[in-house]
């Protein structure tokens, strides 16, 4: 496996904002936290996920944000993949060629959000978003919460017709569904939720994850996703304690309180305790008190000792 195909795999951990309480981004914070990333011999970052608060930054501090994240990983020599994510198409072209020019392996968008798109105007916005994006490759973001969620046969349409989308970050379902995904999607590098990778990888269908459990211990799910390749009945015991975790102990904020999942990263970030996020969100947004982090975090820790080494 060589090129594109050979980086766009494995465990990525998401770039979290610290957000000052002046709702400032604390860029010192930032810097910090991708070099903890980095450390912890992930298999690559990526930035302005929903977790990122891509929706919620002016546009001169997404540029900021990309720079900072890709001279400190070229530095390193760790591959990162930009999201130029913009609910406005016009936006969006605009922040890939910015992600263009600093190198990275790839570049995700999401498909325009105010109004839906029908299936020739999203083939269309990938053709623009790929002739501004050059050489790189891109990964569609295609979320359970985006306006139109795209069912295996489409997304394979979709790439046939565009071949510039080397990957797609999206939900995954059951036996069925991974069935109909290896029919229509064979040769594009799925990115199935984190908490399911272990499932993604013995059904031979997911290329790696753009990972929540990174978000709660990046070093623990780098282990944890190279546990895979040797011990999948392991990988697959883990899986089910961490589903069940979530299901449990994070899931509720959303669920019973309305919290948004960007809210749910960075809490589990908190819980794991491993670097200088904070639970804090830019505002109109609410973010969970971080005291429930510090009450999560012993339970966390016994029901996933493994994510956790010494």
């Amino acid at each position: 496996m060589t090129g594109t195909k050979a980086v766009l795999r494995g465990n990525w951990a998401t770039l979290l904002l610290p957000i000052a309480d002046d709702d400032s981004i604390d860029f010192g914070r930032l810097a910090e936290e991708i070099d903890l990333l980095i450390a912890a011999r992930v298999d690559g970052i990526y930035s302005n996920g929903t977790a990122g608060e891509f929706h919620n930054q002016t546009e001169r501090e997404y540029a900021a944000i990309q720079t900072l994240l890709a001279e400190r990983c070229r530095a390193r020599g760790v591959p990162f993949v930009i999201g130029a994510c913009q609910p406005d198409p016009s936006l969006a072209r605009e922040r890939v060629r910015l992600a263009r020019d600093l190198g990275p392996a790839a570049i995700q968008v999401v498909l325009p959000d105010w109004w839906p798109v029908t299936e020739p105007e999203a083939v269309d916005f990938l053709a623009l978003m790929a002739e501004a994006a050059g050489p790189v490759p891109l990964i569609l973001y295609n979320p359970p919460h985006a306006k139109r969620v795209l069912a295996p046969e489409e997304l394979g349409r979709l790439v046939r017709a565009v071949p510039a989308v080397a990957g797609i970050k999206l939900a995954d379902g059951d036996d069925a569904w991974y069935a109909v995904a290896k029919q229509h999607l064979s040769g594009t590098a799925l990115f199935v939720p984190g908490h399911h990778l272990a499932t993604g990888m013995e059904h031979g269908v997911a290329a790696g994850a753009f990972s929540n459990v990174a978000c709660l211990s990046p070093a623990g799910a780098q282990a944890w996703t190279d546990r895979m390749a040797v011990a999948i009945e392991a990988a697959l015991d883990l899986e089910r304690r961490i589903c069940r975790f979530m299901d449990q102990h994070i899931v509720p904020f959303r669920s019973l309180h309305g919290y948004s999942n960007a809210a749910l990263d960075k809490l589990l970030a908190a819980i794991g305790g491993w670097g200088p996020v904070g639970t804090r969100l830019r505002r109109p947004y609410r973010w969970i008190d971080e005291a429930e982090a510090m009450r999560l975090r012993p339970i966390a820790r016994t029901m996933l000792p493994e994510l956790f080494p010494a």
